[in-house]
């Protein structure tokens, strides 16, 4: 730390015993109190010297340490648990003006709005709610530096994916869409409290400033759910459900109809968004 010696912390474990933290399945915990993983996890989200890091339920506080000791100007921790809210006020007197609490549901709370700019975060999310939480951040994205967050690696794999595999998906396109992704790192089941039954890994999101390709959020998030939620049908079959002439539709963006939404990269989706929506600008 810059500010002296870093203070004196009780082990991540006493904290947990003392204040009754058994992780809660319906609440989505595993707790990762190793040390060099929380470290690893706060360096992989670069300099932490500036505006504001999110964290996400944080739990009794081990990646929350791991970003104060490495530097973190103010982290703003969002946690739904009034047992781990009582264990972080103990670590926020520790780091007097740097650590905010909210307690509450992350699901509720836009972080685009938390802090000063640049604004990241980082964070061990929940599984139960992993997914839709990134879903709720996409609309902002772009006013958000940086996000290295944690997921099911079955997850991590479908934000990543690119088009031909069997992972690319509907979240595969709306993200790759707005942001570079990456997967950084995998952790073992063994590394949590309690374990979980699933791998998981970090990934690293860093923002576009603009979207990667013109075209209508709303529009590409139709014709996406269309093709994927029937992925084995040809495109001509399947975006019926989202558009009355389908086979037209392809046709202006130049996309042949006989191939699957997997075949499909981003930016062709989004050529059919763009003619979506010109299609409705001629009829209205």
């Amino acid at each position: 730390m810059s500010d002296g010696d870093p203070p004196i912390l009780p082990p991540l474990r006493d904290v947990i015993a003392r204040h009754g933290l058994a992780a809660r399945r319906a609440l989505g915990q595993h707790f990762l109190l190793d040390l060099n993983l929380t470290g690893r996890i706060a360096r992989a989200a670069g300099d932490l010297g500036a505006g504001t890091t999110i964290e996400i339920g944080p739990g009794p506080g081990g990646l929350t340490r791991a970003l104060l000791a490495h530097g973190a100007r103010r982290v703003i921790a969002i946690e739904l648990d009034p047992r781990c809210v009582e264990a972080l006020q103990e670590l926020a007197a520790a780091y007097p003006g740097r650590l905010e609490i909210i307690a509450g549901d992350a699901m509720a709370i836009d972080p685009a709005k938390l802090g000063d700019a640049p604004r990241r975060i980082v964070a061990n999310l929940p599984y139960n709610v992993s997914t839709a939480l990134l879903a709720q951040w996409l609309p902002s994205l772009s006013r958000l530096e940086r996000l290295v967050l944690m997921f099911q690696k079955e997850v991590a794999e479908r934000l990543a994916a690119k088009p031909g595999t069997r992972d690319y998906g509907r979240l595969s396109v709306a993200l790759q869409w707005r942001a570079e992704v990456k997967r950084l790192f995998d952790l073992p089941p063994r590394a949590f409290t309690p374990p979980p039954k699933v791998t998981s890994s970090v990934v690293e999101i860093r923002p576009l400033p603009q979207p990667r390709f013109a075209a209508d959020a709303e529009l590409l998030e139709r014709l996406t759910a269309a093709a994927f939620n029937q992925r084995r049908k040809m495109l001509r079959q399947s975006l019926r459900s989202a558009v009355p002439d389908a086979a037209a539709l392809l046709e202006a963006a130049g996309i042949d109809g006989t191939q699957r939404a997997e075949d499909l990269s981003v930016e062709q989706f989004c050529a059919l968004a763009l003619a979506l929506a010109k299609s409705r600008g001629r009829m209205g």
